[in-house]
């Protein structure tokens, strides 16, 4: 099944697809359908006869047909069909074939160095309507899609982000400019295609393509970099362990080499030894497994045990480190003939959180990471890294994906956000709470020592004490953390029918009041500037102007300390005060846009109601 090219009686493709066949007899058959939200429409078939195709390319153009159709003319969709032949093995060939075959898929999957390409911008690109405008990227089997920029003549990307490099794979980057409106619709501003094995190593080459004629031009760099550190090996000789080897990483990575290529973070070695107990996906209760190792937009592939669900891969995977704040993501398949594989557990290791040279058992988990699932897998893993490059490389952006699914809605994860912000909003009153018990005096010690450092801390204020204070809470915390350590675990409890029709409503009820309280809140301040209720706005006027007087002769600091006086002695003066906030309360005078929409504006003519005019009427 191929991509949906939306909005076009032209649609390009350029896909490759591949099928085995065992008999030419049979016919290919290829349909046309157009997308929609219920069925999708039939807009015509072709077949091909195999048994009349040549060997290597036949390109051809073929008619569409429907027989229930009315039109004369359903259009021709163009293919380009490599027909192949492949060996035959006998049973006594095929596990010699498997091992040659997994030594040179191995080899297939080891990078040789690392495409970075920048996205600069686009130059002269059409105003025709409003919508976003991004690129895609292709080079071989990964694509990369930029952000989306609202439509500019000279959009701005400024994103950078690597491509592998593949011994014996295409070195031609294809490059789409694409503008999108609403969900639907896409329209390509146009391609092109940039051959990239003759670039000179670790230097920059500025490229400007003109898209289609009148559509403006792309602006891009791309810069070939060696890349080292990628490696298969078996157990028995694993990188690491060879002392040459070891000590040449450590000089590598060690601090005097701190200011050398500060994209070569770290090393990290894997040791994928087994699995055991894993689920059977077979019929015949068993499993074809195998492992596929990433870490950001690098991946690796273990070969695949056959029938057995105690899988021993013993293998050796070592990975250049970009970023040391990246995680590992183990995933184990069920390999299923010409299908795709059917996953069979994963496990995601934060590289920080390595412990060098432990063999860890760790419980495979859901494909969302958010429950438990049949089997373990048994791993040993080893990172070196040089801590300053590592702390340079996270006040830098982070690496994307190339291709990210588009978000779907699930009912979960919006349970789970809704509770996330929920547990951030307790958290921010708790601190709220605690800081009016202080105003309250409801511990004498407590608001004593809180008015003497409220009073020191103003009237001693400089900018050195911000950062003073957060390496307080933070050194609070780790004291907080050493003394209790908490497991996070993921609850994963079964509810009702109807547990899940009201927490359904109750997540619905919260987002809506949410948004209400946010769209109320700016709209207020809106309709504070813009004279919305003149009374108000005269009122905010004469405060503002009068905070402006105040503020010119009276230090900030003073003022600050007025108040802070005022809140702590407020419930001395007074036991019985009520404890407000006089902006908030000004605030929810102000109406929002629905209130003014619903209030009724009274006109010096109106005297007769609608009612008796429209009784009166003949």
């Amino acid at each position: 099944k191929s991509k949906v090219v939306y909005k076009n009686l032209n649609p390009v493709w350029n896909e490759t697809f591949s099928f085995p066949i065992r008999n030419l007899d049979k016919k290919l058959f290829i349909k046309v359908y157009d997308r929609d939200l219920t069925t999708d429409d039939f807009m015509g078939s072709c077949g091909v006869e195999l048994n009349k195709l040549e060997l290597e390319n036949s390109e051809m153009a073929l008619p569409l047909d429907d027989p229930n159709s009315l039109e004369d003319d359903m259009g021709v969709i163009v293919v380009n069909i490599c027909l192949s032949v492949r060996d035959g093995k006998n049973k006594k060939q095929v596990s010699n074939f498997m091992n040659l075959k997994s030594c040179f898929y191995q080899k297939s999957q080891l990078w040789t160095g690392v495409y970075t390409i920048t996205l600069v911008e686009g130059r002269d690109l059409p105003l025709d309507g409003q919508g976003d405008l991004f690129v895609r990227f292709k080079l071989g089997d990964q694509k990369y899609k930029s952000k989306s920029q609202v439509k500019k003549v000279n959009t701005q990307w400024r994103e950078r982000f690597d491509f592998n490099q593949f011994p014996d794979t295409s070195s031609i980057l294809e490059i789409e400019v694409v503008g999108k409106e609403g969900r639907r619709y896409e329209d390509c501003y146009g391609q092109c295609e940039i051959e990239l094995s003759g670039l000179p190593l670790n230097e920059s080459t500025l490229f400007t393509h003109e898209l289609d004629p009148g559509r403006g031009r792309v602006v891009f760099l791309v810069t070939p970099t060696p890349c080292t550190g990628a490696s298969i090996t078996d157990l028995v000789a694993p990188p690491l362990e060879e002392p040459h080897e070891r000590d040449n990483m450590l000089v590598k990575y060690s601090l005097r080499n701190s200011l050398k290529d500060l994209r070569d973070v770290g090393f990290l070695q894997v040791k994928v030894i087994k699995a055991t107990d894993l689920m059977a996906a077979d019929l015949n209760g068993k499993s074809d497994p195998f492992c596929v190792l990433e870490l950001g937009n690098n991946r690796l592939q273990t070969h695949t045990i056959y029938k057995t669900l105690n899988p021993e891969w013993n293998k050796v995977f070592t990975f250049p480190v970009k970023d040391i704040h990246e995680v590992l993501e183990v995933t184990v398949f069920d390999e299923d003939g010409d299908k795709a594989p059917d996953f069979l557990g994963k496990v995601a290791l934060p590289l920080l959180s390595i412990r060098n040279g432990q063999q860890v058992a760790c419980p495979l988990r859901k494909e969302n990471l958010g429950g438990l699932f049949k089997g373990t897998i048994v791993l040993e893993l080893e990172v070196i890294f040089n801590p300053i490059k590592a702390s340079i490389r996270t006040f830098t952006p982070r690496e994307q994906k190339f291709m990210e699914d588009n978000a779907k809605f699930s009912k979960k994860v919006l349970a789970r956000n809704v509770l996330r912000v929920r547990n951030l909003y307790r958290a921010v009153c708790h601190t709220n709470q605690f800081i009016k018990s202080c105003f309250q005096w409801e511990s004498v010690q407590r608001s004593i020592v809180a008015f003497l450092v409220f009073v020191l801390t103003v009237w001693y204020w400089d900018f050195y004490m911000l950062p003073m204070f957060m390496v307080l809470l933070i050194v609070w915390n780790y004291l907080q953390i050493a003394s209790e350590r908490v497991t996070r675990d993921l609850e994963s409890e079964r509810k009702g029918l109807m547990e899940k029709i009201h927490m359904v409503q109750e997540i619905v009820i919260t987002v809506q009041n949410l948004l209400e309280a946010i769209a109320s809140f700016g709209e207020r301040i809106k309709n504070t500037f813009n004279w919305s209720v003149p009374f108000l706005s005269n009122l905010a006027f004469l405060v503002l102007m009068m905070a402006t007087v105040i503020t010119y002769f009276i230090p900030i600091r003073y003022i600050i300390l007025l108040w802070g006086i005022h809140k702590f002695t407020k419930k001395l003066r007074n036991p019985y005060a009520i404890e407000n906030n006089e902006v908030m309360d000004f605030l929810s005078r102000v109406p929002s846009d629905v209130q003014m929409a619903q209030y009724t504006e009274l006109s010096s003519c109106s005297f007769h109601s609608p009612y008796r005019r429209r009784k009166a009427s003949p």
